[in-house]
C-alpha cells in the first residue's frame, strides 16, 4: 500500500491514529492525506480539518467495510457520520501546554473519502 502525506502538515493526533489503522487494513491500494482548507485557530481554540482519500483494491473492500473495521478499534470507534462514499470523525480535547495558565480546545475533523467515488 502506498501512503502519500505530501500535502499534509502532520498535525492531528487522531488523523495519525486513523492512518496507522488504515495501513493495516487489507484491500486498500493507496492512502492520500491532505490538510483541508477549513483549518483555523483562535486565541482559545484550534480547529484542524484533514482529509484522507483511500483507493480500494478491487471489489473486496468498500467504505462500509472500512467503517466496520475502524469501528472495531477501541481508539477509533464509529464515525460521527457516514454514507456510501465518506466517513467523518470529530474529536475534541482540552490542551493545557506547560507553563501556561490558560489552555485551548483542539477540535479535529477528519473525513475519509473513497477516492473512486465522485464528491457531491
Amino acid at each position: 500500500m502506498d501512503v502519500d502525506t505530501e500535502k499534509w502538515s502532520g498535525e492531528g493526533t487522531f488523523t495519525q491514529t486513523l492512518i496507522d489503522r488504515i495501513k493495516t487494513v487489507e484491500g486498500i491500494a493507496l492512502v492520500r492525506v491532505e490538510d483541508a482548507p477549513a483549518t483555523r485557530s483562535g486565541a482559545d481554540y484550534n480547529f484542524l480539518s484533514n482529509e484522507i482519500f483511500v483507493v480500494f483494491d478491487g471489489r473486496q473492500m468498500s467504505v462500509a467495510g472500512l467503517e466496520t473495521r475502524l469501528a472495531a478499534d477501541a481508539e477509533i470507534g464509529s464515525p460521527d457520520y457516514s454514507d456510501e462514499g465518506m466517513l467523518q470523525y470529530l474529536r475534541t480535547e482540552r490542551v493545557i501546554p506547560p507553563y501556561q495558565t490558560k489552555g485551548y480546545k483542539l477540535v479535529e475533523l477528519v473525513r475519509v473519502y473513497d477516492a473512486g467515488k465522485p464528491r457531491k
